[in-house]
């Protein structure tokens, strides 16, 4: 079982550590493109990044994709499957990533005996619930052009040339991100580019000058 000792900072033990303090823990590795998890599996384990990215969405039968979110080194998954029921969204890696995966008893130990662990996971979730209703908030209020403008926003920060974009994304991805068609975040891109607003290079966006009102 887990280890009696001071936990954080959690997420920034290294592989050696983590496996030192779980024993129970193993290291799976998965190329880019992988599932980890589908959408309504029954499983049990906490899933840790060690390096790479995955992205966190929900698709209907015909493919159609929204991501929810996307997670990064440091950070984990598949906490709200810990109490036994089936997941609520599916996983896969957009980069080669490497987890440490810790079983669903490990977890409870976790929260058990180190209440650090513990308000470091009722932190996060409370997050993603909050995000979750702030994207259930913009798709049933704001526009596409609202949302892509916010998505902008909330996606940029501050550089010699303006603010550029952290992450670098295709317009499909672009569009799973707001809930909109690739075609409709194409032509609003093309007018915000053509306007001086914005620019593109190598998949980021760069902002100029204040965006419009929305």
């Amino acid at each position: 079982m887990v280890m009696q000792q001071n936990l954080i900072p959690f997420l920034n033990l290294d592989e050696g550590m983590l496996k030192e303090m779980i024993p129970l823990g193993t290291v799976r590795t998965y190329p880019k493109g992988s599932i980890i998890v589908h959408t309504g599996d029954i499983s049990d384990s906490l899933y840790v990044i060690l390096s790479g990215r995955v992205k966190v969405f929900i698709s209907d039968e015909d493919g159609k994709e929204f991501i929810l979110s996307t997670i990064s080194p440091g950070d984990y998954f598949g906490e709200v499957a810990l109490d036994g029921g089936p997941r609520t969204a599916s996983i896969m890696t957009l980069e080669a990533c490497r987890f440490f995966v810790i079983p669903k008893a490990e977890v409870k130990a976790l929260i058990e005996h180190h209440p650090d662990f513990a308000r470091d996971l009722i932190g996060r979730l409370i997050r993603k619930v909050r995000n979750l209703a702030d994207s259930v908030h913009n798709l049933a209020l704001l526009s596409v052009y609202c949302r892509l403008l916010k998505f902008i926003e909330e996606q940029s920060t501050q550089c010699e040339d303006g603010r550029l974009a952290t992450e670098r994304l295709t317009q499909q991805e672009i569009a799973a991100r707001v809930g909109a068609s690739r075609e409709m975040v194409s032509r609003i891109i093309t007018d915000l580019t053509n306007c001086g607003y914005i620019s593109v290079e190598n998949r980021r966006i760069i902002v100029h000058k204040e965006l419009p009102e929305h």
